[in-house]
């Protein structure tokens, strides 16, 4: 338990040190290495349109991940006292969580990166935190290939340059051909790489499971559940206005849950 209780500490601060990271890099090296289109108007230039753009998905993934943290499932402390109040607590939908210490309403799974537990109040805002993280990642991974192309000479049009990249990289750093920042882009490549194909593998999981209703937790311990047409398990986690909540992040958008926690 306390080494879970640690990873709910370290994996927040892990998360936030590659957000730095990722920022300082896009601000202070891809950026400018952008030469301007002499051809393009000041406000389509290249380096603005590319800020612009890791703007925007950088600030809806960050968004959505503060939403994540503040808006917690549904704490049903009831359920932990006496046989009666357990028995007025739905089983299918309510798990006791051993590092947040409560019991939670529709309860997905805990997410350390977030060090919260993931249930009907957050579920939108974690998949969009998914959606945008995954393609923050691989957008930065296209930016650093582009720096790296233009400032090693490398070409990238065989499949296999990518793969070959790090070893060859890794000969040259230590003969001294290749700078030690050059280095570091090479290496955050693959972890933009790596981290966006698991954030959007992990955000098709969840549209999966939403398509039919289910949670992870339901999945887990073979729960049935009660079949309902895919449209309305998309509304109640998504809600009707789904496109705004998109564009911008916001909490629960016009869902079943907000309607019902106002009442």
């Amino acid at each position: 338990m306390l080494a879970l209780r640690l990873l709910n500490v370290v994996a927040p601060a892990y998360f936030l040190c590659i957000s730095l990271v990722t920022f300082v890099l896009q601000l202070f090296l891809f950026l400018p290495s952008m030469r301007e289109d002499p051809t393009a108007t000041p406000l389509f230039s290249p380096a603005l349109l590319h800020g612009a753009l890791f703007l925007f998905l950088s600030a809806n993934a960050l968004g959505n991940y503060v939403l994540v943290i503040q808006n917690s499932p549904d704490d049903l402390g009831t359920c932990q006292g006496t046989s009666s109040q357990r028995a007025q607590c739905p089983p299918p939908s309510t798990h006791f969580c051993r590092v947040c210490s409560r019991v939670t309403l529709r309860h997905d799974h805990h997410c350390f990166f977030t060090g919260n537990c993931i249930g009907s109040r957050n579920m939108r805002n974690f998949i969009l935190f998914c959606l945008y993280t995954s393609l923050a990642c691989l957008y930065s991974m296209v930016a650093g290939v582009a720096y790296i192309s233009a400032v090693l000479s490398i070409s990238f049009a065989h499949p296999l340059a990518f793969l070959t990249l790090l070893p060859t990289s890794i000969s040259q750093f230590f003969s001294g051909a290749v700078l030690g920042s050059d280095m570091f882009v090479i290496l955050m490549l693959y972890l933009w790489f790596a981290v966006g194909l698991a954030c959007a593998g992990f955000c098709c999981h969840q549209l999966l499971l939403i398509l039919r209703g289910q949670t992870r937790y339901q999945v887990r311990k073979g729960v049935a559940v009660r079949s309902r047409p895919w449209r309305k398990n998309l509304q109640e986690v998504f809600g009707k206005r789904w496109l705004l909540g998109l564009l911008v992040p916001m909490f629960n958008v016009g869902t079943e849950s907000s309607k019902q926690q106002d009442k």
